[in-house]
């Protein structure tokens, strides 16, 4: 199932005010993984469309076989997705406990 971009982006704000990081840094930063999501979802898009390799005509008319470059580009973009979620303290989900989780 597809988790939709509305869904993602309130979950890290949701996780981003539980740690009291309300400045406008945190939520550029998070606008920022944003865009990256957006870019992952195209570029898995296009993998799925064209496959690992695909044939393409080089310079000289002759038809060929081509890595996709977004294999590569996916492995880019999801480290950096990474790597701001890393920077935002997000790796995993915050657990909310209430008072009746306490005493379970």
């Amino acid at each position: 199932m597809a988790i939709a971009e509305g869904a993602v982006k309130k979950s890290l704000m949701k996780q981003l005010e539980l740690q009291q990081k309300k400045d406008e840094f945190y939520v550029d930063l998070v606008n920022d993984y944003m865009h990256y999501w957006k870019l992952k979802k195209m570029l898995q898009k296009d993998i799925n469309d064209k496959g690992v390799k695909y044939k393409t005509m080089n310079g000289n008319g002759i038809e060929v076989e081509k890595t996709n470059d977004s294999i590569m580009l996916l492995q880019k973009t999801t480290v950096t997705m990474l790597k701001i979620l890393s920077d935002l303290n997000l790796k995993e989900p915050m657990q909310v406990s209430s008072d009746e989780d306490d005493y379970l």
